[in-house]
């Protein structure tokens, strides 16, 4: 399997561990990722809070470089992006009038041939699920996971249609399951985080993440798992604040579910950028090895 890559800015930076996990397992189960050139930023951040015309372009743009290198599929790792790219080409297709003038701006005609997929949907198929099982090497069966979804790639379902129940998704505890990691079942899958927020209210995103901290807690999670580089941030990053602020340790560690999956395939904990986490790994990791 080949996919146009669209690697976008966070798995450049903040999320670079997120790129090394994804590599890592797609090479092992035989999927071939190739980055495009002269990709731009799709403006999840905020062109969509300042121009709606910016919002469809920039994105659109994008899988415009992509239809002409000749893809018909692009892997979008970073659920923002792979919300704005979805709604882009929900947007236009709905509305010749409105195509036609991102058209104008990009200075392409827009075939919209290509499929845009998260990593998730293409790690869940059948197929690679079998050979994700088959190429377990180490035991993680211990450890005690749940999968968070966050709010951007299940909804709204009519516009990312994700292929997976909405309210409570299975597709990322699917993936975890094939290579022995045990998932639990909890209420706050696909609840925000507050991501968008995190500079302009981070007061809300305290408030968000704690309660998603609190239920993984309640429900005995020794670790959750992310598909999305922002989520990774917010639950990674304000652990310490929130311990301060309600007076409570929680030392969860957050996993892009790559670098779990990654690990179960016996891929070296140091080959991996777990040092890049705010919350220490390796105390759980330690438990397991």
């Amino acid at each position: 399997m080949r996919y146009a890559y669209y690697k976008s800015c966070s798995l450049h930076s903040t999320g670079k561990e997120y790129d090394r996990s994804l590599r890592d397992v797609c090479d092992r189960v035989g999927i071939e990722l190739v980055e495009q050139k002269d990709w731009i930023c799709c403006g999840s951040t905020l062109a969509h809070n300042v121009s709606r015309l910016l919002s469809l372009a920039l994105p659109l743009k994008n899988l415009a470089l992509i239809e002409k290198s000749g893809f018909n599929q692009v892997m979008v790792p970073c659920a923002a992006c792979y919300n704005r790219f979805k709604v882009a080409q929900y947007e236009v297709g709905e509305n010749p009038e409105l195509k036609a003038e991102v058209e104008d701006i990009i200075e392409y005609k827009f075939r919209g041939k290509v499929k845009v997929y998260h990593p998730l949907e293409v790690l869940s198929s059948e197929a690679v699920l079998g050979r994700l099982s088959q190429l377990v090497k180490r035991d993680l069966s211990s450890l005690k996971v749940v999968s968070y979804y966050g709010c951007l790639l299940v909804r709204p379902p009519k516009i990312t249609q994700f292929g997976d129940v909405g309210e409570y998704p299975q597709t990322m505890d699917r993936i975890l399951r094939a290579v022995g990691i045990s998932t639990l079942d909890w209420s706050y899958k696909t609840e925000c985080c507050g991501g968008s927020l995190l500079v302009t209210k981070p007061e809300a995103v305290v408030r968000l993440t704690q309660r998603i901290l609190e239920d993984a807690r309640a429900v005995g999670a020794e670790a959750i798992a992310v598909p999305c580089t922002f989520c990774h941030l917010n639950l990674d990053i304000r652990q310490q604040e929130i311990g301060k602020k309600y007076n409570v340790s929680y030392q969860l560690p957050i996993f892009y579910f790559t670098e779990l999956v990654s690990l179960a395939l016996g891929t070296p904990e140091d080959k991996l950028l777990l040092k890049m986490h705010f919350v220490d790994t390796r105390t759980v990791l330690q438990k397991v090895a």
